[in-house]
């Protein structure tokens, strides 16, 4: 098998981490071969945890509610890529494009590596859902005015991210109903990418 490239979309509340999961452990029994984990999530808790300055304008922008810069995130993401890269290993990205400007990048990043026939994940989760899960979370952060917003910022900026790549040729775009069970949802993430 082709090593594959894969980028996930989902609300916060959509359980993606959780699938990506899956679907990296689905993809190791299945071939054996490493996956390149590009995840900016993580790259800016531990910028926060560093105790910088950088680290302390990127907590006053998440504390705001705000997206990273595109500028951070694009770098965090273009160093994950340039350290960890082979060309047999599988490729996902997990919240990242989060703009369009990050989308172009993302697509300067595929041609310059010539991964092909990327395939993107959108597990959609209707704003009730997304709600009632995040509450159910408990994390500080999750009040319903924050998860409002949160939800907002993802349709006015990430969904357009995301529709950049609708019927562009080597993208292919899966729709994957992210309101039932974990399980159910990885069978159709699996059953989708034709596995």
């Amino acid at each position: 098998m082709q090593p594959q490239t894969f980028v996930f979309f989902g609300i916060v509340g959509s359980g993606k981490g959780t699938q990506v999961k899956l679907l990296m452990d689905f993809l190791k029994n299945k071939d054996g071969k490493e996956c390149v984990y590009a995840y900016p999530g993580n790259e800016h808790r531990k910028i926060i945890e560093s105790g910088t300055h950088t680290g302390q304008v990127v907590k006053e922008t998440l504390t705001l509610g705000h997206l990273q810069p595109d500028f951070l995130t694009n770098s965090i993401v273009a160093n994950i890529l340039i350290s960890s890269i082979a060309p047999d290993k599988h490729l996902i990205f997990d919240g990242y494009p989060r703009t369009l400007n990050q989308s172009e990048t993302l697509e300067a990043m595929v041609n310059f590596y010539k991964r092909q026939n990327v395939k993107i994940v959108y597990i959609a989760l209707g704003k009730e859902e997304s709600m009632k899960r995040n509450l159910l979370r408990g994390r500080a952060d999750d009040t319903r005015e924050g998860i409002e917003k949160r939800f907002d910022e993802y349709v006015n900026k990430v969904v357009p991210a995301m529709n950049y790549f609708k019927d562009k040729p080597g993208y292919t775009l899966y729709e994957i109903n992210g309101e039932q069970s974990i399980e159910d949802v990885h069978k159709d993430i699996i059953k989708a990418l034709g596995y």
